[in-house]
This record gives C-alpha cells, structure tokens and sequence, in this order.
C-alpha cells in the first residue's frame, strides 16, 4: 500500500504539471458562457490562452482606450487636461451607469477634460465616456489610434447610449483578449502616450471601483490592480458580457497583463465573477510559485 503522504505528494505533482491554459478551460466551464483569456508576464512574455483570437464584445472596457485616444490628443496639443467642457442635456445619458447623469440630469454644467476620464476609467460613467469618444473623434478615429499602435484585435464603433438603445451594438465594440492584452503592454511600456498621461491612466485604473470580485477578487489583499470591467446587463437569463482586463503587480514587480471575457452567460453575475477570479488566481499561482 502507498504511504498516504506519498498519494497527497503525487496529487500536488499532478495538479502542477497541468498546464495553466488546461485550468483556463476547466475553470471557463463554470462560467455558463463563453471565456476568453490572454495572460502574459510583461517582462518575460511568458503567456497562457483560451480563445484568445476570438471576439468578444468589450461594454466598458472599450473605456480605456477612448481614454488612451483623448491622452494622445492631450500630448498632441490638441486638447488640455484642464480645458473646459460644456454638458447641455442632450449630451447626459439616462440609460447607462451615469453619476455625472444622477447628479446633473439636465446638464448645463462645465467638466475638464481631466474630470472626464477620472469619471469614465474610476467611476465606469457612460456620459463622460460618450463626451470623451466625441472628443476623440468618434470610433474611427481610436481605432485608428489603436492601429498606430499596432493593436488590430480590437474596434470601436459605437457609443454607450446606441448600445444601451440596441443589445446588439455591443458585439460591434469588440476586442479578443489578446488584443486587450496588447493594449495594457502599449500602455504599461508608455507607447502611444507621454510619461505623465501613462502616470495619470495608470493611477485612475487602480483607483478603478468596479469589479471587486473580478481580477482582483481572490488576489492577496493590497495587490495592485491596474483595471477596467465592462458588463451587459441580463436580457432574458443572458449576459453578453462580463469582463475585466488588467495590469496585476506580482510579488517580485514583474507585471501580469490579464484579459478575462466571459459572453453570452446564463449563470448569475456572482457565478461569472467567480470564473473570473478563479483564473486570475490560477494566473497569479503559476507565476508567483517559485519553481
């Protein structure tokens, strides 16, 4: 008979020999919908996938990189920091997760171009996001941002009021996780923005309130999170989207970038979140077990 220590020993071999993409997959089955995952250690690019070509639609991730497009903008001379922006009532939106809505739902109020995209990255508001992509130039225009930065996996189109109007416009919003994955190297290297716009989006996304349970939800308390979630809401027991993409600081300050889309869901946000952290979690275990 096998010593009970040597059976336990056998099982911890096992478990770490299977590869972190094979705990993706059993992991996405909890899920009730469809996962995609890109996991990449920045300064060794070392990485782990599922359906990491595949599209998903992004909801309010597509946030960070309107934010990128107005920053570009920003260091272009184009726009300032501290320029002035008018909000009539046509341009609030009452549809969408809004606190500049809940607190000025008729407009006529001045905001900064700076107070935009703290509301849109920290507070996930879907009218400063709106004012920041007019500003930007629409969804062509960062689009074209993201090319130039040699993103191709990843469109924006539409804006937060035509997809709280339209369900489906969501799926144009779309990006796969590797191109989400991408995006966060472009912005933790600086490329496509000056040191201090890097500095400031880097703060405002780990100051980011939503998503507690999602990248972050089973790390160890202080780590530092660098994100942004994006999330449908339920239509008929679905959920398009439940998403969360970031920079995770490991213990040794090499960097994880992180991208985690969970579609077409029929299980409860709880659930969805759950599937999220778990992978995080198995993402930040291989990484930080010392081999």
């Amino acid at each position: 008979m096998i010593p009970l220590m040597h059976v336990i020993a056998l099982l911890v071999v096992l478990q770490s020999s299977v590869p972190l993409a094979g705990h993706f997959t059993a992991i996405a089955k909890t899920s009730g919908g469809r996962v995609g995952v890109f996991a990449q250690v920045i300064e060794s690019h070392d990485s782990a996938g599922l359906a990491e070509t595949e599209r998903f639609p992004m909801q309010s991730v597509y946030k960070l990189p309107i934010a990128m497009a107005v920053l570009d903008q920003v260091d272009r001379k184009a726009l300032t920091l501290n320029q002035k922006v008018s909000l009539s009532a046509g341009d609030m939106v009452a549809t969408v997760h809004s606190p500049l809505y809940d607190a000025h739902p008729r407009g006529g109020i001045d905001i900064s171009v700076r107070e935009l995209i703290r509301a849109a990255i920290v507070d996930s508001d879907g009218t400063a996001s709106d004012v920041l992509l007019r500003l930007a130039g629409g969804g062509p225009r960062v689009t074209a941002y993201l090319r130039g930065l040699g993103i191709r996996g990843m469109e924006v189109v539409t804006t937060e009021r035509e997809m709280s109007r339209d369900p489906m416009a969501q799926y144009k919003n779309y990006s796969t996780p590797r191109a989400a994955v991408d995006l966060l190297k472009a912005l933790q290297a600086g490329r496509g923005l000056s040191p201090g716009a890097r500095e400031l989006l880097l703060q405002d996304l780990a100051d980011s309130t939503p998503g507690a349970h999602r990248i972050k939800g089973l790390l160890p308390p202080g780590t530092v999170v660098a994100h942004k979630t994006g999330t449908d809401g339920t239509r008929n027991g679905k959920t398009a989207a439940t998403n969360d993409i970031g920079i995770v600081t490991l213990p040794d300050g090499r960097h994880l970038a992180l991208a985690v889309f969970v579609k077409d869901s029929i299980e409860a946000e709880a659930q969805r979140e759950g599937a999220i952290a778990s992978i995080a979690k198995a993402a930040w275990d291989h990484w930080t077990v010392a081999k």
